[in-house]
């Protein structure tokens, strides 16, 4: 079974922009923790610091949905709640 990729960004407000990357570098650790995990990297933009990506890999799209019930991405969503401009997900398969 192929693993999915996931790009996700997401785009904090001027004014949040600690809060924000606070709240996704918790995240972190309890999503590596997590049944289906492959990877879970957090990265910032050098030119644009309120443009984050997370560049995930799950060992299936089902686990990856479970990941995204969690309590810790509700508690994350309360906790940023206002404070981000914009956010979107991919969902991609490598093809080579």
């Amino acid at each position: 079974m192929p693993t999915l990729t996931i790009i996700a960004h997401i785009h904090a407000h001027q004014d949040h922009i600690d809060t924000v990357k606070a709240a996704l570098i918790k995240l972190i650790d309890i999503t590596r923790s997590e049944v289906g995990c492959v990877n879970y990297d957090l990265h910032q933009d050098n030119e644009n610091p309120a443009h984050f990506v997370f560049y995930e890999n799950w060992q299936s799209r089902e686990l990856w949905r479970d990941h995204m019930e969690n309590q810790h991405l509700k508690d994350y969503m309360s906790e940023t709640e206002g404070k981000v401009a914009a956010f979107t997900v991919h969902e991609m398969s490598n093809i080579a």
